[in-house]
């Protein structure tokens, strides 16, 4: 299996190519001796392990590494190895030699003030991604921003401890919804192989995250059933604030509700719309290969996955429902029209 990124993209005044973004990376981080660690706002499986894993790495450099989140860990992560030094912030002061973005389209999509002061260093794994950075390293073959990790870990010829298997393992775990959708190929199952050869215990992480589901969040998904709505290939569901309190929810509890819409036979497209007190909505997106959601969330201003994606519409609730379905009906109808075969 290969240690060393498909497709990169490199900041000007930086050497191209594959080989010269990675060295670039490494001359950076071997030179450098403090770093901050971000990733996107309300962290997700992907981002909180690729954090933790690259925490170990620096540490095992003999490098500082700080680790920093806007939002507070999902309680479903707060059991990786290491979660007690990710620190919560709005705002991060230097001096860093660097900081490291993982899987952020933006500097806006870490929540945190101060970031523009470093040297930047972008590495991601979404189709929507962008060199944004004075170093980009844009691989969207690999199955997380993990695997990512996993390989610079390699290249640094650092070990790979049971602690930063299990880290890693969580991210590919998570982000292919287990194993049902993402950059699937023998590379993938290869790495989650090498990552229990090191340690990951896949059984114990499966359940920590998909069995410890709190209370508040299964009421709130009842509420969001209610909701429930289905039309031919598309499904929707939504909550409001007032749902949110009738549950004695928080933000995380919403997180990953859309996937009971996609998982209803015959819808090949789903959407969960969160309307929040500032009047905007935010949405998560899933598709199962038929439609191609990051291209209709990039459009509206958001991004991700092929099958996995979001972005945040202006309200009321009714009006992005409307705007929504509307993408979605188009680009079922321009699937379908795609395989048709005109006999005439």
């Amino acid at each position: 299996m290969s240690h060393l990124p498909h497709n990169t993209e490199i900041g000007t005044a930086k050497p191209t190519g594959t080989v010269g973004a990675v060295q670039e990376i490494l001359r950076v981080i071997g030179e450098g001796e403090r770093f901050l660690v971000v990733s996107h706002v309300r962290p997700d499986g992907d981002a909180v392990g690729s954090m933790l894993a690259f925490g170990e790495l620096l540490g095992q450099l003999g490098k500082r590494a700080d680790l920093v989140t806007a939002d507070r860990l999902p309680p479903v992560y707060r059991q990786l190895p290491g979660a007690g030094n990710l620190r919560t912030a709005l705002r991060v002061e230097g001096p860093y030699d660097a900081a490291i973005l993982l899987e952020c389209d933006g500097i806006e999509r870490a929540g945190l003030e101060g970031l523009e002061q470093f040297l930047l260093i972008n590495i991601d794994h979404h189709i929507t991604a962008h060199p944004y950075a004075q170093l980009n390293w844009i691989d969207c073959e690999a199955v997380s921003v993990g695997e990512m990790v996993y390989r610079l870990t390699k290249a640094f010829g650092v070990r790979i401890t049971p602690e930063m298997a299990t880290c890693l393992y969580a991210t590919v775990l998570t982000d292919t919804g287990g194993f049902c959708y993402g950059s699937l190929r023998e590379s993938t199952f290869a790495l989650a192989r090498e990552l229990v050869e090191a340690g990951a215990d896949a059984g114990e992480i499966a359940r920590e995250i998909y069995f410890t589901t709190p209370i508040s969040k299964v009421r709130l998904m009842g509420a969001a059933l209610n909701s429930l709505h289905c039309e031919r290939e598309i499904a929707w569901l939504w909550i409001t604030d007032r749902d949110m309190e009738r549950a004695h929810a928080s933000d995380e509890d919403a997180e990953g509700i859309v996937n009971v819409a996609i998982g209803i036979a015959g819808i090949e497209a789903a959407v969960f719309l969160r309307a929040l007190n500032d009047g905007t909505v935010r949405l998560s997106l899933r598709g199962k290969g038929k439609v191609n959601v990051a291209a209709i969330a990039e459009r509206l201003g958001g991004g991700g996955h092929e099958n996995s994606a979001g972005c945040t519409l202006a309200g009321p609730l009714e009006r992005a429902l409307e705007q929504i379905l509307g993408e979605l009906r188009g680009e079922l109808e321009h699937s379908s029209n795609q395989g048709r075969v005109n006999l005439y």
